[in-house]
C-alpha cells in the first residue's frame, strides 16, 4: 500500500503531502506506509509512519509562503549560525501545493507549559532557551538579515499597528451599542497614538538592544521533554519571528501565567540574563515597556475586527468587545509586581 492509499480528504492533507511525508522518513528507495493520522491543530497534522526501521512520526503544517519563509530561515539558517539548531525541531522538507507550503518536521517528544499551576522544573529550561535566544542574537552579524526579513516588533510595530486601528475604527458607520463601543476603541486608540513618542522613548532608553524574537511565546509553542541531560525545551511555530526588545517576547509569555506565578518566571529571566552578562530595568519600568507591547498586539488584533466591522460583518463587533475586555483587564493588573 502506497503512502497516500489511507489518505483521505476527511484528514485535510492533500495525498501528495502525505506521500513525500511518507517518503522523507523512509529514505532513499525506502518504502513507508501511513500508520496513523492525528489532528492536532487547524493546519497542523501527526502522521505516524511504517517503514523498514520500525515507526517513526513526523508533524506536517500548512503555511502561507510568507510565514513558511520565515520558519525555513529559522530552522535552516538563523539558529544554526547561533549555535541554536536544537531549539526548534528539525525540517525534513518542505512540500509545495498551489496556495501554501507544506512543511515536515521531526517529531519530538514533550508537551507545552502548564499555563495555571506551571512546574519551576519545566518553565526553568524555557526560560533559559530564550534567554538564550536573545543574549545570542544580540549584536549577531546576521541580525542585519533577520531585520531584513523578519517582523519588525519594536515601536514600528506599535505605530504601525495603532494608526492602522484608529483608521479603520473611524471608516465603521453603526448605531447603538455597536457605535457606542466603536467609539470608546476610538478614543482608546488615540490616547495610544499620541503616547507613541513617549513610548519610543522609553525603549530607546531602557528597552536594551534589539535581538532575534519568537514573537508568539505562547506556552503552546514551549516542548519540554526528557533529553540526554535532563528536562530540554524547544520553540515551535516561529510563524511571527522578528526583530525587536526582549520585552515583546518575555511580557507575552510572562502574560500566559496567572500573575501570583508572574514574579518568580521574571526571576528566573533575570538570573538566566545575570549569568551572561545581561540585565533588566526595574520592574515600574518593566510593566510600562510589557504595557507597550500589549497595546501593540492588541491593536493588530482590533484592525482586523474593525476591517470586519466596516465591511458590516457581525463577527468584527463581537471580537471587538472582547478586545476592549483584554484592555480593560490589562489596566486593572500590571503584569509583574510594581517593586524591583
Amino acid at each position: 500500500m502506497s503512502p497516500s492509499a489511507v489518505a483521505t480528504p476527511r484528514m485535510g492533507l492533500p495525498p501528495v503531502v502525505v506521500e513525500q511525508a511518507g517518503r522523507l522518513v523512509a529514505g532513499s528507495g525506502g518504502r513507508a506506509r501511513l500508520a496513523g493520522h492525528e489532528p492536532l491543530k487547524k493546519s497542523v497534522h501527526r502522521l505516524r509512519f511504517e517503514a523498514a526501521g520500525g515507526r517513526t512520526s513526523v508533524v506536517v503544517k500548512r503555511l502561507s509562503p510568507r510565514r513558511a519563509r520565515a520558519n525555513l530561515l529559522v530552522a535552516e539558517r538563523w539558529l544554526p549560525a547561533a549555535g541554536l539548531e536544537q531549539a526548534c525541531p528539525g525540517l525534513w522538507g518542505v512540500v509545495r501545493d498551489a496556495a501554501a507550503r507544506w512543511h515536515v518536521y521531526e517529531d519530538v517528544p514533550g508537551s507545552g507549559l502548564d499555563e495555571g499551576v506551571p512546574d519551576p522544573e519545566r518553565v526553568g529550561p524555557v526560560v533559559e532557551l530564550i534567554v538564550e535566544l536573545h543574549t545570542r542574537f544580540a549584536g549577531h552579524p546576521l541580525l542585519v538579515e533577520c531585520r531584513e526579513l523578519a517582523e519588525e516588533l519594536g515601536i514600528g510595530f506599535y505605530s504601525v499597528k495603532v494608526a492602522r486601528s484608529v483608521g479603520l475604527l473611524e471608516s465603521i458607520r453603526a448605531e447603538g451599542p455597536q457605535q457606542a463601543l466603536r467609539d470608546r476603541l476610538l478614543r482608546r486608540l488615540e490616547r495610544l497614538h499620541r503616547e507613541r513618542d513617549e513610548r519610543a522613548a522609553l525603549l530607546e532608553t531602557f528597552g536594551g538592544e534589539e535581538t532575534l524574537l519568537h514573537g508568539d511565546l505562547w506556552t503552546t509553542n514551549t516542548l519540554v521533554g526528557a533529553g540526554s541531560n535532563g528536562l530540554e525545551a524547544r520553540l515551535i511555530d516561529w510563524d511571527h519571528v522578528g526583530v525587536g526588545p526582549v520585552t515583546y517576547d518575555l511580557s507575552t509569555f510572562l502574560y500566559r501565567f496567572p500573575s501570583p506565578v508572574r514574579p518568580w518566571i521574571l526571576g528566573l529571566y533575570r538570573e538566566a540574563a545575570a549569568r551572561r552578562g545581561w540585565s533588566l530595568p526595574d520592574n515600574p519600568t518593566l510593566n510600562a515597556l510589557f504595557e507597550t507591547a500589549e497595546y501593540a498586539r492588541y491593536a493588530c488584533c482590533l484592525a482586523d475586527a474593525a476591517l470586519a466591522a466596516s465591511e458590516g460583518k457581525h463577527w468584527g463587533f463581537a471580537q471587538m468587545a472582547e478586545i476592549e475586555r483584554w484592555f480593560s483587564k490589562l489596566e486593572r493588573a500590571r503584569l509583574v509586581d510594581g517593586g524591583r
